[in-house]
């Protein structure tokens, strides 16, 4: 049995009933990541001799009665965004090699908490700015469904790991997409949490995070089954105080009168959506529809104003604080796309950003309101396909990424939860949509995520195309 194909939920339950161990589990995760990598360049710290020493503790646990959590034994992939203590957070950044963290971000204390094996620690972009994933200091990742076509970003190393089987579980982070999108270009699932849902910061971090990074940016998981999703989910949300957004929400919230109601967003306003990504949006409804739920296509209120919300928040305080360390330290991939992202959305002053945080609220204030009648909303996780690898180093470029990437922009301005889940196919690469509900209901996603995945078929991992 080749057990680096099967997803965390199986591998946690063999574990922990001895039918295999964890040091044979990681073993076969790491003979896949040597097997993969070198066409991927996905992972891009190996942990091997820690994940093996890791693996043999679970094991000598397990041995005295002892099982550590529920994902004991469960190989799994960190991002080099995070600290994780002993090795660099250097967010693909060269002037970052050696900011070596002296202990661990709240999120990996949970994984390993939970008894995960770290296998790797995977690549991002530049300062985690872009949905490619390309920098000066590990290089670019390729998607292993189309190497023509980014794997996303900016979590698109750990896409492009769980897709191919390096690991069950990939963490990621996203403040406008950077979960869902990386996902959806590797056609895996992932989920983006509520605000405040799993605790989250730099303990490395000289500095206070921006308001608008405080106010949207949060860590989620990449994995290939719904199931998965919701075991990883529940591992990285456990308590963290010292994270002063975590919030003690139960993880399943009350049942929603029946039968559940679900808004379609086929077509985004505000500019194009591919014809692809619209009959995905339709067909993830008609799954719904055949399941009991009632589908309609319905507009949500204020789409077009959150979008512009987020660029007043995010382009002048998450990009502008990032700026001089861009113009610095980052590479010129990246600091052409920050350019054209800030020529297009201009930096707005101090008026127009605290208009924008009162807009927010009330935009949110609407959505709840709208979210009582339609507990769910189903819309295009991009509006667009996948984008060519570095599509965003030209203006035209980049307006065409920014386009797509509105459907992603408004769960981070909400502070709401939104599943990533594959539906359909356009050529070699997955159509997907995304669902979003209200705060702190992401079991209600990650139902109608399973209810579409049984439709679909669960997403087994791919051998990557060749270089």
């Amino acid at each position: 049995m080749e057990l680096w194909k099967l997803d965390a939920t199986d591998l946690a339950r063999m574990i922990r009933l001895g039918q295999v161990s964890a040091r044979e589990v990681t073993e076969s995760t790491l003979a896949r990541m040597h097997a993969v990598n070198p066409t991927l360049n996905a992972v891009v710290r190996p942990l091997d001799e820690e994940a093996l020493a890791t693996a043999d503790r679970l094991d000598q646990a397990r041995s005295r009665g002892e099982i550590v959590g529920p994902l004991h034994g469960v190989p799994v992939t960190t991002k080099v965004n995070v600290d994780q203590a002993g090795h660099p957070n250097d967010n693909g950044v060269p002037a970052l090699k050696d900011n070596i963290a002296a202990e661990d971000s709240p999120v990996v204390a949970n994984l390993k908490q939970a008894g995960a094996v770290i296998v790797g620690r995977t690549n991002t972009p530049s300062f985690s700015m872009r949905i490619f994933t390309d920098n000066a200091l590990h290089g670019k990742t390729w998607n292993p469904l189309d190497r023509a076509i980014s794997p996303g970003g900016s979590s698109g190393g750990a896409g492009a790991s769980v897709a191919s089987g390096i690991g069950a579980i990939a963490h990621g982070n996203d403040i406008a997409g950077s979960v869902r999108a990386p996902a959806y270009c590797c056609g895996v699932v992932g989920l983006r949490v509520s605000l405040g849902r799993i605790a989250a910061y730099n303990p490395s971090a000289l500095v206070a995070r921006p308001l608008g990074a405080q106010l949207m940016a949060v860590q989620g998981p990449l994995t290939r089954t719904v199931r998965d999703s919701r075991l990883a989910f529940a591992a990285m949300s456990a308590a963290d105080r010292s994270d002063t957004r975590w919030v003690d929400a139960p993880l399943v919230g009350p049942a929603p009168p029946r039968p559940i109601k679900v808004a379609l967003v086929p077509e985004l306003p505000g500019g194009f959506t591919h014809p692809a990504q619209a009959e995905a949006v339709r067909r993830a409804g008609r799954h719904l529809q055949r399941a009991g739920y009632a589908v309609e296509e319905v507009m949500p209120p204020d789409i077009e104003t959150i979008i512009d919300t987020w660029h007043k928040i995010g382009v002048t305080d998450v990009l502008g604080a990032l700026w001089p360390r861009v113009r610095e330290h980052a590479d010129d991939k990246t600091r052409g796309s920050m350019t054209a992202w800030m020529t297009q959305f201009p930096p707005t002053d101090l008026a127009g950003y605290m208009a924008a945080l009162g807009q927010r609220d009330l935009s949110l204030q609407h959505w709840l309101t709208f979210l009582e009648s339609w507990p769910l909303v189903v819309m295009p996780t991009l509006a667009d396909l996948p984008p060519p690898q570095d599509q965003d180093t030209t203006p035209a470029g980049k307006a065409k990424v920014l386009e797509s990437l509105r459907a992603c922009l408004i769960a981070p301005v909400l502070g709401i939860p939104a599943l990533q889940v594959p539906v359909g196919r356009h050529g070699n690469l997955r159509t997907g949509v995304q669902i979003k509900a209200s705060r702190f209901r992401e079991d209600l996603c990650l139902d109608a995520g399973e209810v579409i995945e049984a439709a679909e078929g669960i997403v087994g991992p791919v051998d990557p195309v060749a270089a």
